[in-house]
This record gives C-alpha cells, sequence and structure tokens, in this order.
C-alpha cells in the first residue's frame, strides 16, 4: 500500500510553515510525515524549518541524487529529500512544502500526488511580506504580481485543494485536517 504526497504551496509569506508548524502534532499523531526541505538560505532565516545548505553543497547532493525533488525559485534552490519515496512505499503519508512552479514536474513523479494550494487575501499577503522584512517593497510588488498570475492559471485546475490563510492559523490547520480526513 502506498502513501499519500501531499504537496502544500502558496505564495511566500501565505503561512506554509506556521500551517505546518500549526499541524506538525496532529498530523505526526495521524502517522503522517512532514519532510523537511533542504534550502540555500541561511539556517538564521526565521521561520522555516529547513535544512541549510551553501549552493555548492546543494548542487552535490543533487547530483548525487539525494533529493526526490529539487527545484529553483527566487535565487535560491529547494530540495525534498529522497527518503520520502520509502515513506510513501511503507504507507504513509507525506506532507511536503513544494513550489507552485515546480508542481508539474512533482506530478510527473508523482501521479497521485494531492496539490494543497494556501491561498490569502492580497492585502493580508502583502503586510506580511512587508512585516516579515526579507523583501524590499519592489520585490514584495513583484511577487503579488506573480501571485496574481498563478491564482488566475491555477483556477481551473480541478486537482488542487485550494485551503485559505487569511485569517487564524487555527482556522488553515482545521481545514487542512478535514481535508486530509476526508480524502483518506
Amino acid at each position: 500500500m502506498s502513501g499519500r504526497l501531499i504537496y502544500l504551496m502558496g505564495p511566500s509569506g501565505s503561512g506554509k510553515d506556521s500551517l505546518l508548524d500549526a499541524a506538525r502534532e496532529h498530523l505526526t499523531a495521524r502517522g503522517c510525515q512532514i519532510a523537511r526541505r533542504v534550502i540555500t538560505r541561511s539556517a538564521e532565516a526565521v521561520g522555516e524549518d529547513a535544512v541549510a545548505l551553501t549552493p555548492a553543497e546543494f548542487a552535490q547532493q543533487e547530483a548525487s541524487g539525494a533529493f526526490a525533488l529539487s527545484w529553483r525559485a527566487n535565487g535560491l534552490a529547494y530540495g525534498i529529500p529522497r527518503q520520502i519515496d520509502a515513506w510513501l512505499a511503507a504507507g504513509q503519508d507525506v506532507l511536503v512544502n513544494g513550489s507552485r512552479a515546480y508542481l508539474p514536474q512533482a506530478r510527473a513523479r508523482y501521479p497521485q500526488l494531492i496539490g494543497v494550494l494556501l491561498t490569502v487575501d492580497e492585502a493580508v499577503l502583502r503586510e506580511r511580506l512587508l512585516r516579515r522584512g526579507r523583501e524590499s517593497v519592489e520585490q514584495i510588488e513583484q511577487r503579488l504580481a506573480r501571485n496574481a498570475l498563478f491564482g488566475s492559471a491555477a483556477t481551473g485546475d480541478e486537482g488542487l485543494w485550494r485551503l485559505d490563510n487569511s485569517t487564524s492559523i487555527e482556522c488553515a490547520r482545521d481545514r487542512l485536517l478535514m481535508l486530509m480526513a476526508h480524502r483518506s
């Protein structure tokens, strides 16, 4: 029996990592594994529970086949460790923090992938990005414009669960847990 790959994605600042933190205890109690991303951002970066590598270390691991999934976005490299394949083969559900742009490649590798698109009201997203302080105002506006383009392109994708995170993280967590229980 194979487990399900749940592929969480959404714009930067939508609260993916906060949602994973809020749901972690509930998900692990249900036997769901949450994969830690590998990223070429500093380990001191606030808000993400990830393994930090230098670009050279990342490239070496990628070349050696250490990642089940890997992509580039916003000047960074991201990878999901190959360990997820063993978890899925053992029948465990696995939740990963993925990339919207990489979704077609992830679906090609994992055809049964369940996509969860975390959405946020534009004003809320702008405020979160400003508060986070990682990007300039111009970069934030570029992110918001990309998000609007992706949102309209994803509207017709019936293979996505849409999950609004414009209000409290507890509401989004509870909806995620309901969606996962419904799809069991």
